[in-house]
């Protein structure tokens, strides 16, 4: 709980604020009335034009002064809040870019000594009994003497860290794509200066800088002082065979996958202590700084795993407000048996809306399905595609695994992927910039990481509006697999005919040579079985792929015929598939997929009852575009 506490201490410091600007107090003037009859009572009789708009040009700058004072921070925040206030400026959501400039190593936050003070106290014992020896890193002189002064039972010197260069930036540490197989050469990541220190610590502390305004989690300068503080811990703690404590300063939680908080001993405001596991430490020291190289080699895909606890090791997937991803789930678990024969467990997160029919089918597909609660984004729109999708937190309340492989439900996995259990958390694919893709990721469960992340939905934006940008933001420290872990049913606008046939040999490979097909775009179990209906909708060809949706369908042709029934369509989607396919006759689509002849059993068949399965028409009925506006709102991958 005291990592849950700490959350809220933090929170009471992230209020966005809004002030009225001079500019708002005149705008409303104007609005008003723009010949300045409300101020001809303020001036003298008979003055000329110019004095009246000079005069009227200071009243209103008195009138804007009076109401930025009366709006400051300073009147309206409480007393604690001032301070953090007057120390790093107006408030700013978390939200970072990987184009912001760097902040910088200078943290302009005020500390609270007694903080430290009493996180200082949970510091274990020197083993010789003296004096715990203390390396100070990235505070100022003043801080230093201020330590010493008020803590004079610690043996504190401080440690230099020479500077990342300024020309790097996070992009040369997160690159958006590299040459994964070596083709033209090995990537290669920036060089980070470390520390030259030949003493040995008990602890080590460090203040981080928190510049929210410009970015909080991607910067450059940020993650050099976690990544230094982490390797002097791990490498010259004091006791035998441990890592130093590490003491963090900071407004803004340090990385989570780095400084875990099941390692927290003490939190206080803005200050927290961590004893960390040094083998652990020093395992995750020793993959690259960023994205910049692949975590686990191209080759390691293929290569066999041995686990010693398999059965603390676990797939898991999750469904969330809608059932319309059940079929995706069947075929998923048909896939994950038939790839690799696993047996470790699979879980599936189900929401109150996965009815009990749903949630039975599961099950005999090999899930272990599990209730969650949804959880709700704050910035999303009611009933869009992603209001509940922050529910994929649960996914860290799987503490009866050390490690998960989430999948989403529209995967269909090609070859075993037991290699990922062997990398941390988060491991992932790149998706676009500098961000991962959270279709696949390697996850430590742990209680205190979920209270993290839903105690913070609030304060930290999305860049896409969804799970996947809010994960980028808190682990922003995250390690790079091969594409063919996570391979999008993708063709990017943009790519050469080349790259275009390159993507197409892997989806068609036969032994296949991806771990698993993304399949962005509407799904299999969405079109008709004889082709991909992507070809049908201009704005959806760059996700068609013929050979992936045929691979699709000979997983699902692998199911009992039972849960095969929870792939079928109601008559609306075949309506709209139809509306589709003549739109695309219309316009005479090169491609040509408009003409093949519908040979799907299912479009005799209907899934549900009623309503669901009365026949419908497309004539007369509304269109945006060339979509039908009932479609496919939900049906869509957005990435």
């Amino acid at each position: 709980m005291r990592g849950f506490a700490c959350a809220h201490a933090e929170k009471r410091h992230r209020l966005d604020r809004t002030f009225l600007s001079k500019k708002d107090c005149i705008g409303s003037y104007y609005a008003k009335d723009a010949k300045y009859k409300p101020f001809s009572a303020l001036l003298p009789e008979g003055s000329g034009g110019k004095m009246l708009y000079v005069k009227l040009v200071l009243v209103l700058l008195m009138c804007g002064s009076f109401m930025g004072l009366l709006h400051s921070p300073s009147i309206h925040l409480p007393a604690d809040e001032q301070r953090h206030t007057q120390s790093e400026g107006p408030k700013a959501s978390w939200m970072s870019h990987p184009d912001a400039p760097n902040s910088g190593y200078e943290s302009s936050l005020k500390i609270e000594w007694s903080q430290i003070e009493t996180a200082v106290k949970q510091v274990a014992p020197a083993e010789d009994g003296g004096a715990p020896r203390v390396a100070l890193l990235n505070f100022d002189g003043g801080e230093v003497d201020e330590w010493r002064a008020r803590l004079p039972h610690t043996a504190a010197s401080t440690v230099r860290l020479d500077p990342v260069g300024s020309n790097v930036t996070w992009a040369h540490l997160y690159p958006e794509w590299i040459d994964e197989e070596e083709l033209y050469g090995a990537p290669s990541c920036p060089e980070l200066p470390e520390l030259a220190a030949a003493e040995a610590y008990d602890v080590v502390a460090v203040k981080l800088p928190c510049g929210r305004a410009a970015s909080w989690s991607k910067d450059v300068a940020r993650l050099h002082l976690q990544l230094a503080a982490a390797r002097l811990a791990a490498r010259h703690g004091r006791r035998r065979g441990a890592a130093a404590d590490v003491l963090v300063v900071s407004r803004c939680f340090p990385a989570p996958n780095l400084f875990r908080c099941r390692d927290e001993v003490a939190c206080d405001g803005d200050v927290r202590l961590y004893r960390p596991d040094a083998a652990e430490l020093n395992r995750k020291l020793a993959l690259p700084v960023g994205s910049c190289k692949l975590a686990m080699p191209f080759k390691a895909l293929g290569e066999p795993y041995v686990s010693a606890a398999p059965h603390r090791e676990a797939y898991a997937t999750i469904l969330h407000s809608e059932q319309l991803y059940a079929c995706g789930a069947l075929a998923a678990a048909q896939s994950i048996r038939m790839a690799s024969g696993s047996g470790r467990d699979m879980v599936a997160l189900v929401d109150e809306t996965v009815g009990a029919r749903q949630r039975g089918a599961l099950e005999a597909a090999g899930w272990k399905v599990r209730a969650i609660r949804r959880i709700r984004n704050p910035r999303a729109a009611r009933d869009a595609y992603n209001e509940w999708n922050y529910s994929k937190f649960w996914l860290w309340t799987l503490t009866e695994y050390e490690r998960v492989i989430f999948l989403d439900a529209d995967l269909l996995v090609q070859r075993p992927m037991e290699p990922l259990f062997a990398m941390p958390e988060v491991s992932a694919t790149g998706n676009d910039g500098s961000y991962f893709n959270s279709g696949v990721m390697v996850v430590e469960p742990c209680a205190c990481t979920f209270r993290l992340l839903a105690g913070h939905v609030g304060d930290i934006e999305s860049y896409n509006g969804g799970d996947q940008g809010y994960l980028n933001e808190v682990f922003s420290w995250w390690h790079r697999l091969p594409s063919h872990a996570n391979f999008m049913k993708h063709f990017w606008e943009g790519d050469t005919a080349e790259r275009a046939a390159v993507r197409r040999r892997v989806l068609a490979a036969d032994p296949p040579v991806a771990l698993a097909v993304h399949f962005v775009g509407l799904k299999p179990w969405f079109c008709f079985r004889d082709y991909d209906c992507n070809w049908n909708v201009p704005a959806l060809r760059q996700f068609a792929s013929d050979e992936a949706h045929a691979r699709w369908w000979e997983a699902h042709d692998a199911m009992p015929p039972r849960l095969r029934g929870f792939c079928l369509l109601d008559e609306r989607q075949k309506a709209l598939l139809r509306w589709d396919a003549a739109r695309a006759r219309e316009a005479n689509a090169s491609d040509g997929h408009w003409a093949v002849r519908i040979a799907d059993p299912r479009r005799s068949m209907c899934a549900g009852d009623g309503e669901a399965c009365r026949p419908r028409e497309i004539a007369g009925r509304r269109v945006e575009g060339n979509r039908i506006t009932t479609s496919y709102a939900k049906l869509i991958d957005t990435f």
